[in-house]
């Protein structure tokens, strides 16, 4: 099937500490296994900067090596400049963005807001009640 999404920290983080609906948790977990999920090099930073506490800590680092971790590639960063040069976007969150537009993923966030702007970027965000594809 191949790599479809790209998670955002936010929603990595909000399915470890279980803050996602009950059916976001279910999609985003069969996702994961049938390896449909990516993060960028950024998420996997923002997710291991935090090593407090160890247990939260050991989780995040066997999450990241579970999933596919997308670098940054020439095409991502081409995209970063665009996206910075056009918006007002942070320059983590344009990464992000920028891998997402670069590979073709819809990118999974909480944060809708800060990527609605984002020509060409599709956003889905699990805490929406609409039906999850």
């Amino acid at each position: 099937m191949g790599t479809r999404y790209l998670a955002d920290t936010n929603t990595i983080i909000d399915l470890v500490i279980g803050r996602l609906p009950v059916a976001g948790i279910v999609w985003l977990e069969q996702q994961l296994r049938e390896q449909t999920v990516a993060i960028s090099v950024i998420t996997r930073i923002e997710l291991l900067t935090k090593t407090e506490p160890a247990s939260e800590y050991a989780t995040m680092q066997a999450f990241v090596q579970s999933v596919t971790v997308l670098p940054l590639y020439e095409s991502t960063i081409q995209h970063t400049i665009r996206l910075r040069q056009q918006h007002r976007v942070k320059l983590p969150d344009a990464i992000i963005a920028a891998t997402a537009l670069a590979h073709g993923l819809t990118l999974i966030t909480r944060n809708v807001s800060d990527f609605r702007a984002l020509a060409g970027l599709v956003v889905l965000n699990l805490h929406d009640a609409a039906p999850l594809p």
